[in-house]
């Protein structure tokens, strides 16, 4: 038994402890099951049961049910999407099953998000010119990869604050992209 820090992330349950460190993906998960304030989870190497208290039900529930990307996203059924640069098929398919409004390859006027894909500075400059298409209370989305030298989650930030745009959520977009949500201050909307 091993006193730590239990993390559920989007895809997978990590566990710290000061000689422990145990990282499973959800889907290498055979049973999840939770009961009196402990998780329980089957896998390949073995069993782990954490103490959660009121919170295993809900990260039973996760972990069952994870959230799709455009539910992550805050992708709402009717919202109009721009996607500019952003050419994922599977991402396509998903926002258009769930809104018919999607434009590609442009930033159409009241687009509730736009979906900016920057693979450097130059796109990045794009943020101030593509928030006068977004509604008052609408965002951009900057996905961008990870683990680049040319573009950090830093040079994101400080591009979305030179547009005048705050962020307020980050969300893994893939394997290999991260997504940064900016939107308008509210003091400007």
């Amino acid at each position: 038994m091993a006193e730590g820090k239990a993390l559920l992330e989007s895809q997978e349950l990590i566990f710290r402890a000061s000689d422990l460190r145990l990282k499973i993906a959800f889907q290498q998960m055979n049973s999840v099951e939770a009961k009196d304030g402990w998780l329980r989870i089957r896998y390949p190497d073995g069993r782990v049961a954490l103490e959660l208290g009121a919170q295993a039900p809900k990260w039973a529930e996760k972990i069952l049910h994870p959230k799709s990307l455009i539910d992550k996203l805050g992708v709402k059924a009717g919202m109009r999407i721009s996607l500019v640069g952003l050419g994922d098929g599977d991402f396509r398919w998903e926002l258009a099953a769930r809104s018919p409004d999607v434009v590609e390859g442009k930033a159409a006027a009241n687009s509730d998000m736009i979906f900016l894909r920057a693979d450097g500075a130059k796109d990045l400059d794009r943020m101030r010119t593509l928030q006068k298409s977004i509604k008052p209370n609408g965002a951009i989305w900057v996905v961008y990869p990870k683990g680049q030298k040319h573009i950090t989650e830093a040079g994101v930030f400080a591009a979305g604050k030179q547009a005048g745009l705050v962020d307020v959520k980050v969300a893994s977009f893939s394997s290999t992209h991260t997504a940064l949500k900016f939107v308008i201050p509210v003091d400007r909307r």
